[in-house]
């Protein structure tokens, strides 16, 4: 099966062989590469971050994110996989999952559970800059691999750690994924309707906040390093990521002790009626709009034709009174009208409109990312091309690129392991006959 869709990797994609296996290991040919693919991927990198090297742990979504956001910009992201954890949706070499979040790394293959395997990491880190995982606060320690382990091989080295709690407190050996933040921090109440059951936001949201303020947090780190020549550990919590979104609703209530509500698709904190989703012609089609201010209010009455019920609500606090009544006479206008030409002609009035877009709005009719070029594309190696989204900024210099897409399992290990380490085809032997490779 070949495809061009979102990322899908080829399932017919050539298996990279190279090392000998393990002793009582197959010798699967999906472990290991040869030199010659491996080192042509790593001679183009470029971008803001180029020199920097980072050790990559991380596994399913939100450490992938953040060490995607790195690689984006230039670093060399160096992802450590065992076959163990290379399967399966988020994580195996084939799913489209793995493939959107593992662009522009490269991969190697290490057994963790062995001391020469940890070995490997350690010298590996000797030369990087930052290590980061997303593992319970455990693993790290067990392997040796946590930051006070670290420091005395490279004192300068930043580490980074995204745990659902952090890595202190009570809380900090539960397990979490992203629902659980979103539930916990209150997002799943707020999203809601009024009097009806909490509603989640449809995906792990908090994962990507996660991933994006440990990156934040590694670039200030970075920063801190070039002026003191230190490095530091970073404790980075989903759930605290996710708290800082919160904004008003934590102020309300510890100002003046009100706790926030669901409000639907109204605006929680201003008096903005209309502030709704309404129906438009088509199966499933929908628009967003949101009136501010008295002015968008008698632009939009007129661009409706002046209405009778529309009388009488020149003003935000009659709006607000009669939201109910507005919101209904507003889906009965929408209804007939098809969304594009209303968002266009509304927006042309200064008034707030934008589409609900689904998949194929966003990916085949969007006007707006294909001008930005936000779709961006890359060879696989049988020939086909993958599709990804963007970085969600254009640099005016030297910027964000897709320069290879995510690695096979092992793909890099001559790159790394021989270029990088130096080390000889006999000392490769030698550490995979004590079980290093996996």
């Amino acid at each position: 099966m070949c495809t061009t869709s979102w990322g899908q990797r080829s399932s017919t994609r050539a298996r990279p062989t190279g090392y000998p296996p393990a002793p009582g290991r197959s010798a699967g040919g999906h472990r290991f590469t040869t030199s010659t693919r491996a080192r042509s991927s790593v001679d183009s990198d470029r971008g803001p971050l180029a020199g920097v090297r980072v050790l990559d742990f991380t596994w399913v979504l939100a450490g992938p994110y953040g060490s995607r956001i790195l690689a984006d910009l230039g670093a060399e992201v160096i992802k450590v996989q065992a076959t163990a954890t290379a399967r399966g949706m988020t994580d195996g070499p084939d799913s489209p999952f793995f493939s959107v979040y593992n662009r522009n790394k490269l991969g190697i293959s290490i057994n963790m559970r062995s001391p020469s395997g940890v070995e490997l990491a350690q010298r590996i880190l000797a030369i990087s800059d930052i290590v980061l995982d997303n593992f319970s606060t455990r693993v790290m320690k067990q392997w040796g691999m946590d930051y006070e382990s670290l420091r005395p091989l490279k004192p300068d080295i930043i580490c980074c750690s995204i745990s659902g709690m952090g890595s202190s407190g009570p809380w900090k050996d539960y397990v979490s994924f992203g629902p659980t933040a979103q539930a916990l921090t209150g997002f799943a109440l707020l999203n809601g309707f009024p009097e009806k059951e909490p509603a989640g936001f449809g995906y792990s949201y908090s994962d990507h906040t996660a991933g994006t303020m440990a990156a934040l947090a590694i670039l200030a780190a970075l920063e801190y390093r070039d002026r003191t020549g230190k490095g530091q550990y970073i404790d980075t919590s989903q759930f605290e990521a996710t708290a800082s979104l919160l904004g008003p609703a934590l102020l309300d209530y510890t100002v003046n002790g009100r706790s926030a509500a669901a409000q639907g698709n109204r605006h929680a904190w201003e008096i903005w009626t209309p502030h709704g989703v309404f129906p438009c012609s088509g199966e499933d089609r929908w628009i967003a709009i949101a009136v501010t201010d008295d002015d968008q209010w008698r632009r939009l009455v007129a661009i409706m034709g002046s209405p009778a019920w529309a009388q009488g609500l020149d003003t935000a606090p009659a709006r607000e009174q009669s939201a109910a009544t507005i919101e209904e006479h507003m889906a009965e206008w929408t209804r007939d009208r098809q969304e594009r030409d209303l968002m266009r002609e509304l927006s042309d009035a200064g008034i707030a409109a934008g589409v609900v877009q689904n998949g194929r709005d966003l990916a085949d009719v969007d006007e707006q990312l294909k001008h930005r070029d936000f779709y961006v594309s890359t060879r696989r190696d049988d020939g086909t091309e993958a599709w990804f989204d963007g970085f969600p900024a254009i640099f005016s210099d030297e910027g964000f690129s897709v320069r290879r897409p995510s690695p096979a399992l092992g793909e890099h290990n001559d790159y790394v392991f021989k270029e990088l380490l130096g080390l000889s085809d006999d000392d490769v032997v030698a550490y995979a006959a004590a079980g290093a490779f996996d």
